[in-house]
């Protein structure tokens, strides 16, 4: 029997490099984040002394009804598009839930994802729904990639044609010119063909990612990506183009819904809320009033953030109740056929 003492960590011994980067890191990103959001509430503040509330709130009493269908059917729309993104990840994986499982799944994720975040929404609901539905970690991995690929993919495209050959026009005053857009756009495009080009062209097929091992898609999925992600960020922009009726350039709107929903995502604000409204005001107050521009963003929240979310939730409910009530009936049966063998 071996007596000896497990030995002591000697106070001495100096602390390895690298602990003191993981301590002030974190600090770091969250003085970060407060200053961003000290920026973001000044703005609003600065913005919201010179709105006219009333006016804003009549402008949207001010809209038809048939104005309001059709951006509800634009909503409808994107929602269901953006609903068969994991599609692509069922036939990626192999996988073999049924389709409209994977729609809904997608649906909820998508839609938790635009009010609370991508962590939130978009990741913890994934695993948690598909767990649910006895997916493995690895494939739950797999199929979120591809579909946050087949949305940004089609970002940079979209963005990137913009601003390259529809190089919408900013503020008077703005140290970015149409020169410096049209650069970004053509960065962008450069990427969205490099991720096509590495689909189709690369002899190594995998990548490991965090442990998990992720194969890349042919050529003709990854241009199905971009062309259903950059479908839906048009259908978006026109839905914005249509609540704002048309006033200004659809490139124009486009334009600054791309900017402000990168901005949404460094911010890691919930729904990008006041982020979207500041970025389309320092955008675009220049080319319309601003009371208009924010009844236009009140009613594109109202019909593609809350409305899909009180959906998404009773649907959520409903699935987590269904979920509930077959765990009991399953384990009685695992327990008796284990008597019948004993």
């Amino acid at each position: 029997m071996n007596n000896t003492a497990p030995a002591l960590p000697d106070p001495r011994r100096p602390k390895k490099a690298g602990i003191t980067g993981k301590v002030w890191w974190p600090w770091l990103k969250r003085v970060a984040t407060l200053v961003f959001f000290a920026l973001v509430a000044w703005l609003l503040v600065e913005q919201g002394r010179a709105i006219d509330w009333r006016e804003v709130f009549a402008a949207l009493r001010a809209y038809p009804p048939a104005l309001l269908l059709g951006a509800v059917a634009l909503a409808a729309l994107s929602l269901g598009l953006y609903s068969c993104f994991d599609l692509l990840g069922r036939h990626y994986t192999g996988h073999t839930l049924r389709a409209p499982t994977v729609m809904l799944v997608t649906f909820i994720s998508y839609v938790f994802n635009l009010n609370l975040g991508s962590l939130v929404g978009g990741v913890a609901f994934r695993y948690r729904l598909y767990s649910r539905l006895k997916l493995d970690t690895g494939t739950i991995t797999r199929i979120l990639s591809l579909s946050m690929l087949t949305n940004w993919t089609g970002y940079l495209f979209l963005g990137g044609l913009i601003f390259a050959f529809a190089t919408p026009a900013l503020p008077p005053g703005w140290k970015m010119g149409s020169g410096g857009l049209q650069v970004l756009g053509f960065a962008l495009l450069a990427t969205a063909a490099a991720y096509l080009l590495l689909c189709t062209l690369s002899r190594q097929r995998s990548i490991t990612l965090r442990g998990h091992r992720l194969e890349l898609p042919s050529g003709r999925m990854a241009l199905l990506q971009v062309a259903m992600g950059a479908t839906n960020w048009l259908i978006m922009s026109s839905l914005v183009f249509l609540l704002l009726q048309q006033k200004i350039a659809f490139a124009a709107v486009a334009g600054v819904l791309l900017v402000a929903a990168v901005a949404g995502v460094i911010a890691h604000v919930p729904a990008g809320l006041g982020v979207l409204e500041a970025v389309f005001v320092a955008l675009l107050s220049h080319a319309m009033p601003t009371h208009q521009l924010l009844a236009a963003l009140v009613a594109y929240r109202v019909i593609y953030y809350l409305v899909p979310l009180v959906l998404a939730t009773v649907i959520y409910l409903v699935m987590e109740v269904r979920a509930k009530k077959m765990a009991p009936t399953t384990a009685p049966a695992k327990s008796a056929a284990a008597e019948a063998s004993s």
